[in-house]
């Protein structure tokens, strides 16, 4: 059936109707959107919008993550046609997953961006959809957390970091992919006691509160260990997840600007990621893909990944499958 498939699907990014089921075009053929899915602004009946936001005016050190949306796309097409790995349900055959175009803004008007992102966020999340952010630098994710808190009140964050990004900046104004959390939680709209930091590696003296699982405790306690422990801190509390790449090890992902040794390796990554489902997760971005430092593709491809984990995440809730994770692979 597949190979009848490829015969005749082509460009399904524009053609393709139907919000749910799997594509089996050419991988290396057609437009490209993330997994394949109708690119669109009509969100009717939408569960989840995969929205690029190229921006990296933030960074402190290498830039080029606004170029991560487009890699990260292109990326996606490399996975398997069919249903993701491991998860007790079929994601992209019983979710209405859209890819809901870039952001658009000016990128010389810096200080216009946030406002113009939240609105963008806010835009999507008034139909009851749920956003999947691809970065663009970390900062991304300060104004996208000020549209979720709009909705469902202070967060719970669930960052996957080399560093805390809660350095001390009191000038809320200012934008800096290193202290936005900190001031995500001096404005109130993240609740550090109820929040985690996963794969942490660099000195930060206050932590604000959060709670910290650095890269060694997940590699002496286990993936699987970790995934409990999260869930045992957040429990059902409204959830939103971020992926910063270098969370991963530069072994895995290199193509990053602020690349930190000691990381996480794919499987521990994988199996927290599949391990959480049951947490009450609203939204979630990954960020940090920055293709000018990897020119094997292997952190736009982590990065497609990540993205599509957090879709299965969302689904998992979403759908109603309950608190508890079913047994499998990750």
């Amino acid at each position: 059936m597949a190979l009848e498939d490829a015969k005749h699907k082509v460009d399904e990014a524009f053609t393709d109707r139907e919000l749910r089921g799997l594509s089996y075009e050419n991988t290396f053929g057609g437009a490209v959107s993330f997994l394949r899915r109708l690119y669109t602004k009509d969100l009717a009946g939408v569960d989840i919008a995969v929205t690029g936001i190229p921006f990296d005016q933030a960074v402190t050190n290498r830039p080029g993550t606004r170029l991560g949306p487009r890699a990260i796309r292109e990326a996606s097409t490399l996975q398997s046609p069919d249903e993701p790995y491991g998860w007790p349900f079929r994601p992209l055959s019983e979710l209405a997953i859209v890819d809901y175009g870039d952001l658009a803004f000016d990128y010389a008007d810096v200080p216009s961006f946030p406002g113009v992102l939240t609105e963008h966020i806010r835009g999507i999340l008034e139909h009851d959809v749920a956003s999947v952010a691809l970065g663009g630098d970390h900062y991304i994710s300060f104004p996208i957390l000020r549209a979720y808190a709009e909705k469902y009140g202070p967060m719970s964050l669930l960052q996957f970091d080399a560093h805390t990004d809660t350095w001390p900046d009191d000038n809320m104004e200012r934008v800096d992919h290193g202290t936005m959390f900190y001031k995500a939680v001096k404005a109130g709209i993240v609740d550090p006691a109820t929040s985690v930091q996963v794969g942490i590696r660099t000195t930060n003296e206050d932590t604000l509160g959060v709670n910290i699982i650095d890269s060694r405790e997940v590699y002496e306690a286990g993936p699987a260990a970790v995934a409990q422990k999260i869930k045992a801190i957040m429990g059902d509390r409204p959830v939103y997840l971020s992926f910063d790449i270098d969370g991963l090890d530069p072994a895995f992902a290199p193509g990053t600007g602020t690349p930190v040794w000691g990381g996480l390796s794919s499987i521990q990554a994988a199996i927290i990621l599949r391990d959480i489902a049951g947490l009450n997760i609203k939204g979630g971005d990954v960020v940090e893909v920055s293709p000018p430092y990897d020119t094997s593709g292997a952190t736009a491809i982590a990065g497609a990944h990540i993205a599509t984990q957090i879709i299965c995440l969302l689904g998992y809730k979403r759908l109603g499958l309950g608190q508890g994770v079913s047994e499998g692979p990750a």
